[in-house]
């Protein structure tokens, strides 16, 4: 029996292939675009007028507060009633990027914020413009204390990437759910998937940890 779903497991590795295909791409994409929006948000979040903070503070907080789940329900279910039809892969791309972007925005808040302002004031009596202050004196200083935050950011999209199953999206989880229907062992089934999820992870767990402890380093902070 074991050497038959062996058998059944290793026909399937196509159909494996083509869900971690996609939970690659839809990551890829949301990474990509919710990074850009989410650090345009993130200076906004500091350096804009009082509304578009409060706006911007709303709207990561909702985000950040209610589950994933629901939000792509919301995106693929309810948008079509009022009249904006999209395909599961847009409405994937959509929930995770707006959530990335979120996430996103307040790393790079944070890390804007962590600048000593007397770094900036002397970049101000310097003469500097405000977009000069922000790209030569701001940004490279806050990136060095969000890049390790941020990296964790992306191992955790990828893993919420597998959200999109629910709403039919051939990625590696619903694979898993398909396979299992085959292959009645369940454990040896998500096990594999979940494999999978840490083949695509690991890399940048060690690249976040290699960030931390290169920022330690700069600090002067003893490595154990």
């Amino acid at each position: 029996m074991i050497w038959q779903q062996l058998q059944s497991l290793i026909g399937s590795y196509p159909l494996a292939l083509r869900g971690l295909a996609m939970t690659i791409a839809l990551s890829l994409l949301s990474l990509i675009l919710g990074t850009l929006i989410g650090f345009f948000l993130g200076v906004l979040r500091t350096k804009g007028n009082r509304l578009i903070i409060r706006v911007i503070g709303a709207w990561v907080d909702l985000i950040r507060g209610t589950p994933f789940l629901v939000q792509i329900f919301l995106i693929f279910f309810i948008l079509p009633e009022l009249g904006i039809e999209l395909d599961a892969f847009t409405a994937g791309i959509i929930a995770l990027t707006n959530l990335a972007a979120c996430f996103i925005c307040e790393i790079v808040a944070a890390g804007i914020r962590s600048v000593p302002t007397g770094q900036v004031e002397a970049a101000l009596a310097s003469g500097l413009s405000q977009w000069h202050r922000m790209r030569q004196v701001v940004l490279p200083q806050a990136m060095r204390v969000a890049l390790p935050p941020l990296v964790g950011q992306y191992v955790l999209l990828i893993k919420d990437s597998s959200v999109v199953s629910a709403i039919g999206l051939t990625d590696l989880t619903r694979v898993g759910w398909l396979v299992v229907q085959r292959v009645p062992n369940g454990l040896l089934v998500f096990a594999i998937v979940g494999a999978g999820y840490f083949v695509v992870c690991y890399p940048l767990i060690l690249l976040a940890r290699r960030l931390e402890k290169n920022m330690n380093a700069a600090h002067g902070e003893v490595q154990l």
